[in-house]
């Protein structure tokens, strides 16, 4: 049985992603690991939440976002296991290949404007740098020689 292992944080983008892949390659059978990546939270929320509140969120989080993606899976005759992320995703991916002797490991992360996205494996290539991404700092002495101009 082949495994396939999954990072996902958002269902719509993820069934893009994963709708050529039940259809072909993967045949019924598979085990497939759906790691849910949570949004991250700023740091200045852990004055206002706990930690339990803030892992309870993060649960009913992954959990709609199951809700989405795990029945076409097991309708398909696939095998699931969920798992939510927590720390370095290279640590995570090392963990769950020696684990289920994973084969393929997939990103359906979907990207964000201005934002890396952090590996998944030691060997992903990084990102290419977007042309129109610009540093805070840059866009902002330009918004001052704008004003300036003015």
């Amino acid at each position: 049985m082949e495994t396939i292992i999954v990072y996902v944080d958002d269902a719509a983008y993820a069934q893009q992603q994963l709708a050529p892949m039940l259809g072909g390659p993967a045949a019924p059978g598979t085990h497939w690991v759906l790691v849910a990546c949570a949004p991250r939270m700023t740091h200045r929320i852990s004055k206002w939440v706990s930690h339990s509140a803030r892992e309870n969120w993060r649960e009913k989080w992954a959990d709609k976002l199951y809700a989405l993606l795990v029945p076409p899976l097991q309708a398909a005759g696939h095998a699931v296991t969920t798992v939510i992320a927590k720390g370095p995703l290279t640590d995570l991916t090392a963990k769950l290949q020696a684990e289920h002797a994973a084969t393929r490991v997939l990103d359906a992360r979907r990207p964000k404007f201005g934002q890396d996205l952090p590996p998944v494996t030691p060997d992903q290539p990084a990102a290419p740098q977007s042309p129109w991404a610009v540093p805070g700092a840059v866009a902002g002495l330009g918004a001052m020689l704008v004003l300036a101009a003015e």
